[in-house]
């Protein structure tokens, strides 16, 4: 998704959880996967080019990490493999054809409200049509120029993800889907990561602002 509902989404999931420094905190560790380190070569950070299991390991490998962190004090750390972990899990939504397989369940026309959106039905996680888009570069790179797009589309495969993507609005109505979605499950992936956890670490990581400067 576009780095403006990243950060949309992460603040209307996670805004009364935590404290507003430590929620900045997980928005920046969050938007650091879109920098160009992270959309080269790391499939597993977007759940692009049906990375599935990959993208879900690295989700665990992050949630690890916070737990690890808290029960050794360190915040920052916490806050930034959480940040990660909720960036992944949104772009599950934006990057594969989840959302679609969701809508096929619905008559034509008569689709329900964004906000019923099931963001973890078990079929369609498993589901054998379930994929997600590829970048296809150096083309792929020239679709995110809006006056060239036109122009790149048609000649791309329709599993790119200048096809499947639903990263904004202008990518049409399922995309509010996409974006109900991505609220529900990251705050889904909030309740898991503390599930278990002294309610001292949980309030810790909530509240607390003390931070080691990583950027």
């Amino acid at each position: 998704m576009h780095k403006h509902y990243h950060r949309l989404i992460t603040a209307q999931a996670l805004g009364d959880r935590f404290a507003p420094a430590a929620l900045a905190r997980i928005i920046v560790a969050n938007l650091s996967l879109d920098a160009l380190a992270g959309q080269i070569g790391h499939d597993e950070y977007h759940f692009d080019a049906n990375a599935f299991a990959e993208s879900l390991a690295f989700m665990e490998q992050n949630r690890a990490a916070v737990r690890l962190a808290l029960e050794q004090g360190e915040l920052d750390v916490a806050y930034w493999a959480f940040g990660r972990l909720t960036h992944t899990a949104q772009d599950f939504y934006a990057h594969s054809n989840y959302i679609s397989l969701w809508l096929e369940q619905f008559p034509e026309g008569a689709w329900p409200s964004p906000e019923e959106t099931d963001p973890l039905d078990a079929n369609l996680l498993n589901h054998p049509a379930l994929r997600s888009g590829k970048l296809y570069y150096p083309l792929e790179a020239l679709s995110f120029l809006p006056f060239l797009k036109k122009m790149v589309l048609p000649l791309l495969p329709r599993d790119a993800h200048a096809w499947m993507n639903l990263d904004g609005p202008e990518q049409g109505p399922k995309f509010a889907y996409a974006l109900a979605a991505a609220v529900k499950r990251t705050k889904k992936e909030y309740e898991k990561t503390v599930e278990g956890l002294p309610p001292e670490l949980i309030s810790q990581f909530c509240q607390g602002t003390a931070f080691s400067g990583k950027d």
